[in-house]
């Protein structure tokens, strides 16, 4: 589903089938692994991909169920995708890496930081998944759909007839829009990407379960949130944080909360931007990245010798 431009399109044998995208970058920069949120897949990373390569080798990967990567056989858990990130690390990226994560994916990113610190050199979070269960139960609706989802079989079939019924370009409309970004404001030919694969995960078995799956692993993880903070507790290496004010799925009163808990990290609050700053707002997020990477140990001694990055 990569296009001339966007980066080359491989698949790894890591134990399940992982689709990744190779955007380039110089080889003797730091190695940036992008992580998609829920729903999201490569194509999330179209817009800020290519600004990043200027300074480093960029790479973003599908997590199983998710892009182009087929769903696997058991459950596409929290603690399994953080297992194929650890994964895909070692044996595709090589680290230690520049982690970038969005949503679901920044959770994803922490939880492997905690677990295996000596794979990543820095951690950013865009608009990551944080603890906030008062925001669902505030809501009776919101409720009810969360819990229909979360039945086995059930959240399968409305999820399937929805998009069958709605059609593969409404259900992008309809994502773009809840994650806050404008539709005509992107890109026609990534748009008509995102399209295509909807469409082609229409014909892939088992798209629905791994997204339910992810989905209710996430939602568990968030309610009992104690071993989340702790894991963000326990990261020793630099931390950018950084979150739209006007985001519709993970308040920015969480953001503010955890970055009070952590007053080492650097946190950035973007106005009138939602869910998906790499996408709404690529040329403003890509200088924020690249000044905080060029603060990391062994980048401020290279960029120092004459490779700045832009500001």
């Amino acid at each position: 589903m990569t296009g001339p431009g966007t980066g080359e399109s491989r698949t790894a044998d890591l134990g399940v089938p992982v689709h990744h995208v190779d955007f380039g970058g110089i080889p003797d920069g730091p190695t940036v692994v992008l992580v998609h949120g829920l729903g999201g897949s490569h194509l999330n990373w179209d817009l800020l991909a290519p600004e990043l390569t200027s300074h480093g080798r960029v790479l973003a990967l599908d997590l199983p169920g998710f892009g182009m990567s087929p769903p696997r056989r058991r459950p596409s858990t929290v603690r399994r995708n953080v297992t194929v990130l650890a994964r895909f690390l070692r044996e595709v990226a090589g680290p230690p890496v520049v982690l970038v994560g969005n949503s679901m994916g920044g959770l994803v990113s922490v939880l492997l930081t905690a677990r295996e610190p000596h794979l990543v050199r820095g951690l950013v979070l865009l608009d990551p998944a944080l603890p906030a269960p008062s925001r669902v139960l505030h809501s009776p609706r919101a409720a009810a759909v969360l819990l229909m989802h979360a039945l086995p079989g059930v959240g399968e079939g409305l999820r399937r007839k929805r998009r069958q019924r709605i059609g593969a370009r409404a259900t992008v409309g309809e994502t773009l829009r809840l994650c806050g970004v404008d539709e005509a404001a992107l890109p026609r030919a990534l748009v008509e990407r995102y399209v295509a694969l909807v469409e082609h995960q229409s014909d892939v078995a088992g798209i629905d379960r791994a997204f339910l799956s992810a989905s209710r692993s996430l939602a568990w993880t968030l309610v009992r949130a104690r071993r989340y903070r702790a894991a963000m507790s326990s990261i020793a290496v630099p931390v950018l944080l950084v979150h739209g004010d006007e985001d519709r799925l993970v308040p920015v009163t969480a953001a503010r909360a955890t970055t009070r808990d952590h007053p080492t990290w650097r946190y950035v609050e973007l106005p009138g931007v939602g869910h998906l700053p790499q996408l709404q707002v690529p040329h403003q997020l890509a200088p924020l990245v690249l000044r905080w990477m060029g603060g990391l140990p062994d980048a401020a001694a290279r960029w120092a010798s004459g490779d700045q990055p832009d500001h």
